[in-house]
């Protein structure tokens, strides 16, 4: 029998932004203040839409859907990068690579469907203000 070399990969590497160290910090900084101001501004008109009566409209309530989703797509995709900067480890495991993937379809086809119903909300607000 001959003998075969067998290698299995358990984690991927992800290639970083810079690989200056001293600028690390710098990304890490802001792109944490991003994921920060991303996350407030979509939990006030979250917190708007569900604390105004007047907004208790199909419009509105996909629109507070529609900005929960958008903060679920950004926690999956940018708190491994920022958690990969602050350790200086570039590397996912295989699984959590594909859980990660999984996480930004399934929110990615949520949105896209909630960007459809508010279409047909539209449409249908506009059709029935004609008649």
């Amino acid at each position: 029998m001959e003998s075969t070399n067998h290698t299995t990969v358990s984690e991927l590497l992800l290639l970083g932004l810079t690989d200056d160290l001293a600028l690390e910090p710098l990304i890490l900084s802001l792109f944490l203040s991003i994921y920060l101001v991303t996350i407030l501004g979509n939990l006030l008109i979250i917190l708007a839409v569900t604390s105004d009566p007047q907004l208790h409209t199909p419009m509105y309530f996909f629109l507070s859907n529609l900005s929960f989703t958008y903060i679920c797509i950004f926690t999956t995709t940018i708190t491994k990068m920022l958690a990969n900067i602050q350790a200086q480890d570039q590397s996912i495991r295989y699984t959590g690579f594909l859980t990660q993937n999984g996480f930004v379809l399934v929110f990615g086809d949520l949105e896209n469907c909630l960007l459809a119903l508010m279409a047909y909300d539209r449409y249908v607000a506009f059709c029935n203000s004609l008649r």
